[in-house]
C-alpha cells in the first residue's frame, strides 16, 4: 500500500520514482533522475488523496450498492463489480 504522500506525488507525476520513510514528507528521496516536486505542491495535492479510512468507507459503500443492485436485478457499475470480486 502506498503512503498518502506517495499517492499525491504520483497524481502530480505518475512516472516519479521516490521513496519515503514513515509517510514523512521531509524524508523524501528522489530516484533515477526524477525531478523533485516542491513540498508545497505535494501538500496542496494531499487534500485530494483520501485517507485510509475514507478509502475503506468508499469500498464498503460500493459493496452495499452492488449488493442492493444484485438483489434488485440491476446492472452493476464497473467499480461495484470490481469491489465485489476483490478487485
Amino acid at each position: 500500500m502506498f503512503s498518502r504522500v506517495i499517492k499525491a506525488i504520483l497524481r502530480i507525476n505518475p512516472n516519479a520514482e521516490v521513496s519515503i520513510k514513515d509517510d514523512d514528507i521531509d524524508t523524501l528521496r528522489w530516484h533515477n533522475g526524477t525531478t523533485p516536486i516542491a513540498k508545497s505542491d505535494i501538500e496542496a495535492e494531499l487534500v485530494n488523496v483520501p485517507t485510509f479510512e475514507e478509502e475503506q468507507t468508499a469500498k464498503e459503500n460500493l459493496k452495499a450498492s452492488a449488493k442492493a443492485k444484485l438483489i434488485a436485478g440491476e446492472a452493476l457499475t464497473e467499480d461495484e463489480a470490481n469491489v465485489m470480486i476483490g478487485g
